[in-house]
């Protein structure tokens, strides 16, 4: 089965904008993969993976699992930030999306990759380490916790890039939110992805500088394509 993927970037989108988008997507995988369930290989015609790339206002957002109470903000409070919240159907706690953030998601049937959704989630994870090491920087997984982390042997523990995923038949949706050149205080109004204390840290802030965001796209599309075995295409 193929592994050519499309690839999009959304640029700046509103948050529920693109969650509506991605199950538009999702249900058009989903269906394509179930009408050529019972099909020899050599007859399956799967419709397209997808991978999106995009940039949101700032939004807050809470998986199935999460508390309400690692939102520190009531809602007046969200405003005068020019924040929105969302209660959204992904795994883990509380996390934000905002400007200057990579926020990837993936819209895959697995079984193309021959994935099941732990080495998927680690293969995501690895694609952000490798990309971070572009900039000399070392990642690591922390156990008990999905992302990426420096330094995740000392009390200044932090994490650059939040992951949570959805997937539903093998078909998977939500992903990744990378920090590159993000505004770290919005972090401070809630608890992220339910940690009281663990930082969260961004490409800007460990070297000093604003990145150039659409090289590091393409670095971690490249980085993406290699671990996934992917070819892109752009429609």
């Amino acid at each position: 089965m193929s592994k050519v993927t499309v690839f999009r970037d959304l640029s700046s989108i509103d948050y529920k904008e693109a969650w509506d988008y991605q199950e538009e997507l999702f249900d058009e995988v989903l269906k394509s993969k179930q009408a050529n369930s019972d099909l020899p290989a050599e007859k399956k015609k799967l419709s397209n993976n997808y991978l999106l790339f995009c940039e949101h206002p700032h939004v807050y957002t809470i998986g199935k699992s999460g508390k309400e109470q690692n939102m520190l903000l009531d809602m007046l409070q969200l405003q005068a930030k020019n924040a929105t919240f969302h209660k959204i159907n992904r795994g883990g706690d509380i996390t934000y999306h905002g400007p200057g953030q990579i926020v990837g998601y993936p819209i895959l049937n697995l079984e193309t990759y021959d994935m099941g959704i732990k080495s998927y989630i680690d293969n995501l994870e690895q694609a952000v380490i490798n990309c971070i090491a572009d900039y000399g920087l070392e990642g690591h997984r922390l156990e008990g916790a999905t992302g990426v982390w420096l330094d995740i042997d000392k009390p200044t523990v932090r994490k650059i890039c939040a992951i949570g995923v959805r997937v539903s038949r093998w078909v998977s949706m939500h992903g990744f939110a990378f920090n590159v050149n993000t505004d770290l205080d919005y972090f401070g109004y809630i608890n992220p992805c339910g940690f009281q204390d663990k930082g969260v840290t961004s490409l800007k802030k460990e070297l000093g500088k604003e990145l150039d965001i659409e090289e590091v796209k393409h670095n971690l599309k490249n980085h993406i394509a290699v671990l996934f075995d992917m070819t892109f295409k752009n429609d």
